[in-house]
């Protein structure tokens, strides 16, 4: 008995020695692949900064684990994989961006790309795609797409069979190609609408010296947030100024944002030592950009507005609002008001992560509200060449606000 004890011993003992010596004490059964290691880094990323703590109320390590347990053979797997746990957030700003589609987002903030000129958002609850705004000069702008126009389908293929980033991958493309977009607008029939694609110069700033009712204005529209603008902006007041500018129009419409330091920057360029914005994180700490140095010029100003006026800009109009340096005329902003971080992943391709809201000076918090302005002059349908005409009502709103000031400061 004890000899059969003694070979038993001896022979689980050779048995735990052959598996060391195999490695099986390594426990190769949970060394992460490199797929699981991608999906695992964005995870972590999600769980360090998102700004809503509870995860759309949901265990977010479970998430995790159920994400990991699927087949990720290869990188199209994975990066499915990664886009359903991503979607389990409800937050169409929080998503992956493919190495292709990343390169586009940071060439769109660097000065230009190639497509049909549209921002868009897509609604949390329908998963419809609509316009926040065409870029101006853009194929969309001169094929008369419109803020708040939903997009049906992208060359026959149904948008809410795409996420955001998807949709638009697809009307990205060689320059003079075709993309065929089925547009709806309020009651209206939907229509097919064929655009050639082309390279798109993102020139964010027009700038010029108007006469109006005796009334030298300096008219400043601002298409969008990219890394030229406030060098842009600052240039323009600067010119104005050596023009005779009495006052100025700065024209956010349809500007649908882009990056929130440029529109933190710009509004220093209007006001002296004050708040800008708030931000607060999920932990519901505020943080704060301030104006610290000396505005270009102290000189009425009158900002106009409308459903296309979007996130950085809406940004710009509630700090100029709030701080009463500027009256804002149009129609009610867009309402994001939701800030977003974007990670360079170790495979090239990138994640946005909202990471805080924003608050007014005020504390006005315009998520899916918007700014209301001073004076609300309903949105028409205009070009490009009648903005800032006399069949611009807003800019004629704009020029009466103006006009008034100056009666008002020559009396006194």
């Amino acid at each position: 008995m004890k000899k059969w004890l003694l070979r038993s011993a001896l022979l689980l003992l050779s048995v735990v020695v052959l598996g060391l010596s195999m490695g099986l004490g390594a426990n190769p059964a949970y060394a992460f692949t490199a797929e699981q290691k991608l999906l695992s880094e964005v995870w972590r990323l999600v769980d360090r900064s998102y700004v809503d703590g509870s995860f759309n109320h949901q265990n977010w390590w479970l998430v995790r684990q159920r994400a990991l347990k699927q087949r990720l053979d290869d990188r199209d797997q994975t990066y499915d994989a990664i886009q359903k746990m991503l979607a389990s957030l409800e937050d169409p700003y929080t998503r992956l961006l493919k190495p292709d589609q990343y390169r586009s987002l940071q060439t769109s903030t660097s000065g230009e790309l190639n497509g049909v000129g549209l921002q868009i958002t897509q609604d949390i609850e329908t998963g419809e795609l609509r316009v926040i705004a065409p870029i101006e000069g853009s194929p969309a702008e001169q094929a008369g797409i419109q803020p708040n126009d939903r997009i049906l389908k992208i060359n026959g293929m149904p948008a809410l069979d795409l996420t955001l980033d998807e949709a638009a991958e697809r009307m990205r493309g060689p320059v003079g190609s075709i993309v065929v977009l089925t547009i709806a607008r309020e009651e209206t029939p939907p229509e097919e609408i064929q655009l050639k694609r082309d390279r798109i110069t993102l020139n964010p700033v027009m700038a010029e010296l108007r006469t109006e009712a005796d009334l030298k204005i300096g008219y400043i529209r601002l298409s969008q947030f990219n890394a030229n603008a406030t060098a842009e902006v600052a240039h323009a007041i600067a010119a104005l100024e050596t023009q005779g500018a009495a006052s100025y129009i700065l024209d956010l419409r349809n500007n649908p944002g882009g990056l929130l330091q440029a529109g933190v920057d710009i509004a220093r360029l209007w006001l002296d030592d004050t708040t800008i914005v708030y931000t607060v994180n999920r932990e519901g700490i505020q943080d704060s950009f301030y104006a610290n140095e000396p505005a270009l010029t102290h000189d009425p100003l009158v900002v106009l507005v409308n459903p296309g006026t979007a996130s950085a800009s809406e940004i710009l109009a509630g700090a100029l609002q709030d701080n009463g340096r500027a009256q804002l005329v149009g129609d009610r902003t867009f309402g994001k008001g939701l800030i977003q971080s974007l990670f360079n992943l170790s495979d090239g391709s990138g994640l946005a992560v909202t990471i805080a809201r924003y608050e007014t000076p005020n504390h006005h918090d315009i998520n899916k509200q918007g700014i209301e302005p001073d004076v609300v002059v309903a949105t028409e349908p205009l070009t490009r060449r009648q903005l800032g005409t006399v069949g611009d009502r807003q800019f004629q709103a704009a020029v009466q606000v103006l006009t008034e000031k100056s009666m008002m400061a020559n009396a006194s």
